[in-house]
């Protein structure tokens, strides 16, 4: 499983874990009652979440996520992602993520919440 020591290494992380194509690995990176936003619904902990995760392994290629920006505030981040899944050099999803990363007591970190699309958003009307 992977371990992130710092919430700027949470995006780099999820796409490693993602691309490893192993479900615990990614799922290693959620606190148990993480929150996940897709579309209009919020799935919460990991049985939930796991099966949105599955259909993300199960598409081609291969996924980069970069931080836009981290910001920390105690043992709270608030972090912003550019991310692509590419396959043969065709793009097949990309976004823009918003997410909350919490320090635990081991001093690794862990997502509590995460909107795969929440920073690419259309303004509200």
């Amino acid at each position: 499983m992977f371990k992130v020591t710092a919430p700027a290494q949470m995006n780099e992380t999820f796409a490693r874990a993602v691309n490893s194509r192993n479900l615990q690995a990614v799922l290693s990176l959620f606190e148990p009652d993480a929150a996940l936003r897709i579309g209009d619904a919020t799935l919460r902990g990991h049985q939930a979440i796991s099966r949105e995760f599955e259909t993300l392994l199960a598409l081609p290629g291969a996924m980069t996520s970069r931080n836009n920006f981290c910001i920390e505030h105690g043992d709270i981040a608030l972090l912003r992602a550019d991310w692509i899944i590419a396959h043969d050099g065709q793009v097949i999803a990309r976004g823009n993520s918003a997410e909350i990363a919490r320090r635990q007591p081991d001093g690794t970190w862990l997502y509590i919440v995460d909107h795969p699309a929440g920073a690419a958003l259309p303004p509200v009307a």
